[in-house]
């Protein structure tokens, strides 16, 4: 647990979404802040996932504002947002389910490459030492996240588990300045939850880097995060340490319903 507050790397101030007549954030602010794991939760439909695409540029608020290091993400475009160092999963696993594990992962690199289509196909001198450099990259995450066995394997073919893993994997491969996790554990059985949660633990602590982690289940919720905000129709109704979000009323009614 950080002992004080850390830097902010990820400021967002009066964020507001509207879909139509449908208000799917309002005025929500939150720091996301180095050293940390930060944990939002709520209801389906809170708005969890539409602040993460909010926040890596698959929408734009209407209002409010979103500072990475003091830079305005607000109207910036996905690519650009990847490209300063904000890497995703996602809900519904977003995977080129035609290639090989290892084909995926090296797609995850493209934002570092340097040298042209031209020279990459060639394969020749340079090109060909910065594809070297990127599979080196690549393989150091394999290694963390076990995934040797399935390397070389068709996305198609694999579990539904392993598949999640090779969306945690490409994020990873990305060399992210901040990780962005939505629902990594959703439909896993024990076992593999476990080893989720233990890969989660392994990134924040070898790559000292923040992430933000959307997830139902509350026991791993409360295991792993160092601070948790709470949405509720799209409204932050609480946000503190576990011990303190753990026993707040109105974290409970948003949960389970008043009698």
């Amino acid at each position: 647990m950080p002992e004080k507050r850390s830097e902010a790397v990820i400021s967002i101030a009066g964020l507001s979404l509207r879909f139509g007549g449908l208000e799917a954030l309002h005025r929500v602010d939150l720091e996301i802040r180095s050293g940390e794991i930060l944990a939002v939760i709520g209801p389906n439909g809170a708005g969890k996932t539409c602040l993460l695409n909010c926040i890596n540029g698959f929408y734009h608020p209407y209002k409010g504002q979103i500072l990475y290091r003091n830079k305005d993400l607000t109207r910036l475009s996905p690519h650009k947002i990847a490209e300063l160092g904000i890497a995703r999963t996602f809900q519904n696993i977003e995977l080129f389910s035609g290639l090989s594990v290892l084909d995926n992962l090296m797609a995850a690199r493209h934002v570092h490459m340097k040298h042209g289509a031209l020279l990459g196909c060639l394969f020749f001198g340079p090109a060909r030492r910065e594809e070297i450099s990127h599979r080196e990259d690549v393989e150091e995450i394999i290694d963390l996240l076990e995934m040797n066995a399935i390397r070389k394997k068709v996305v198609a073919s694999l579990p539904y588990g392993q598949r999640k893993r090779v969306d945690l994997a490409r994020a990873l491969c990305m060399d992210p300045s901040v990780l962005l996790l939505d629902e990594p554990m959703a439909g896993m059985n024990v076992e593999e939850k476990e080893d989720m949660a233990r890969f989660i633990l392994d990134i924040f602590e070898l790559k000292k880097i923040p992430v933000v982690l959307i997830e139902h289940d509350m026991d791993v919720v409360m295991d792993i995060s160092h601070r948790i905000a709470v949405l509720d129709f799209g409204t932050k109704i609480a946000e503190g340490l576990p011990s303190e979000i753990k026993n707040n009323e109105r974290v409970l009614k948003a949960y389970l319903g008043e009698e």
